[in-house]
């Protein structure tokens, strides 16, 4: 049984390519699209959307792919911080490489990376631009500018963005994209459109945002679910004054575009002359609204992803001692959208096997809605239990069935404890797919479980203790959605991640 639609994914592409292309004319001139959020691999979106896929935005913007070229942003202050992609477990230099070689796979023009908020004194921004000079890349300077971004006078001056290297870029539409968050997106395009100017050209500003959608509710599950998303920023979902004032409707923002707004406006007309947009709504090309089909199963969708970003917020503060602010505001957000935990419906089997045999339990819902459960054993953790069974059920094998023999677990054990310095002789779930795909050689029980992994994708699970980082990834490349309890079994004051 496959999981719910709620999204209409090609009526997005030509929807969403139709409306860029309509900016454009608009426009009149070079448009630089700044491009919030992830646009290869919208994980955020995929979950709270079903029907969306990871790379949904990318596949838009190849019907563009002709027009169209793209500008990467690094911040030179996330090199100093080691900022980290929590997703994938990269850092933004890596992810930065990563960003290239896909888009350019997918046959687009990428040859220009912008380090923003440079300083002399930032060794490390200045090695990592070494590097991509050496790989062929076109780097470009963009400096701290006094005074951003309420200085107007100063910003579009020679001393503000007149500071800053312009960016030689051959094609009519630019999207500006960078690895995360506060990575300089706004201002370089606001940057490239002055030296346009200066330059005898036109151009203009647009901005490509998901979420919130702006013609969903301010307090759409779909809308929570992004705000408790950006919990750790302490961003909120508001209406938009300036597009209530200037239309009459009540449409959503988030109070960062409302905040800045006026001094981007402000910057428009002292850029262009004038400002072709009444409100930060205006500025958004998103149709994602549109393409909604099944309102109800993006209601149901976003509720569940609230629910797990509150998990992990509150498995974040245990790990690193840190006090409850995050997952208190994505407490307050689950209020907004009339859920709980107990919404989760693998929570309490994964609560209830714990309870029952003293030690970690887990839980995971398939597709088709039944719960399969798994504990800690001598053998198997409970997450390697929970996989093995979950495989069983999908591949119609017997569930008294052992696909490992004791026999075949041991000399793994031997080797972890005897010989690796582990402490825990118990297979974890990377160990228990590697024995079971050596018994595939053998045993026809064994290749249809394997088979069976793809069923995996888009189940939800859960964990009565805080997995490791092994089980993390094993469980994010199989595609399930896992949450933990914020407990580790072994009190100790070192862990190992």
């Amino acid at each position: 049984m496959p999981h719910r639609i709620g999204f209409d994914r090609e009526r997005y592409i030509e929807m969403q390519s139709e409306h860029i292309n309509a900016r454009r004319a608009e426009i009149g001139g070079k448009l630089y699209l700044e491009m919030g959020g992830k646009l290869f691999d919208d994980m955020h979106a995929s979950r709270v959307l079903p029907g969306f896929t990871p790379d949904n935005k990318i596949a838009m913007l190849e019907r563009l792919k002709d027009d169209l070229e793209i500008i990467v942003c690094l911040n030179a202050k996330d090199l100093e911080r080691q900022k980290v992609r929590a997703d994938l477990g990269i850092p933004y230099e890596e992810d930065t490489l990563r960003l290239i070689d896909v888009f350019r796979e997918r046959g687009f023009l990428v040859e220009h990376v912008v380090m923003t908020q440079l300083t002399d004194d930032n060794p490390i921004a200045h090695a990592f631009m070494d590097r991509l000079q050496r790989l062929g890349l076109k780097v470009y300077r963009h400096r701290v500018i006094p005074g951003y971004p309420t200085d107007i006078r100063r910003i579009v001056s020679p001393d503000g963005f007149g500071v800053n290297d312009y960016v030689e870029t051959t094609r009519d539409l630019v999207v500006v994209t960078a690895p995360g968050p506060g990575s300089g997106k706004l201002a370089t395009c606001l940057s490239q459109v002055y030296h346009e100017y200066q330059r005898g050209g036109k151009a203009g500003y647009a901005k490509f945002e998901t979420f919130p959608i702006w013609n969903l509710p301010l307090e759409h599950p779909v809308n929570l679910a992004y705000e408790a998303a950006t919990a750790d920023l302490d961003d909120i979902n508001v209406i938009d004054p300036f597009h209530l004032a200037a239309y009459g409707r009540q449409v959503t923002s988030y109070n960062r575009d409302v905040e800045v707004f006026p001094l981007l406006r402000a910057l428009l007309e002292t850029l262009a002359g004038e400002s072709p947009y009444q409100s930060p709504t205006d500025m958004g090309v998103n149709m994602a609204g549109h393409c909604i089909s099944d309102d109800e199963v993006c209601r149901d969708a976003a509720r569940q992803e609230i629910v797990r970003r509150y998990y992990k917020a509150l498995v974040e503060e245990r790990r690193e001692d840190l006090d409850d602010i995050v997952s208190s505001r994505i407490g307050m957000v689950m209020s907004k959208a009339r859920t709980t935990t107990e919404d989760r419906r693998v929570v309490a089997p994964a609560l209830a096997v714990a309870e029952e045999t003293g030690e970690p339990g887990s839980a995971v819902e398939l597709a088709d809605g039944t719960i399969i459960t798994g504990k800690t054993s001598e053998l198997l953790g409970c997450s390697a239990a929970m996989l093995l069974n979950a495989l069983k059920h999908l591949a119609g094998i017997d569930p008294e069935l052992h696909l490992l023999s004791p026999e075949s677990i041991e000399p793994i054990q031997t080797l972890k404890t005897e010989h690796l310095g582990s402490r825990n002789p118990r297979l974890h779930t990377d160990e228990v797919l590697i024995a079971l795909s050596v018994s595939a050689a053998r045993s026809e029980e064994s290749r249809r479980a394997l088979a069976a992994l793809k069923d995996l994708r888009g189940s939800e699970a859960h964990t009565t203790t805080i997995l490791g980082s092994v089980d993390e990834d094993i469980f994010r490349n199989l595609g399930v959605l896992v949450t933990s309890e914020p407990e580790y079994w072994r009190k100790s004051l070192y862990r190992k991640r």
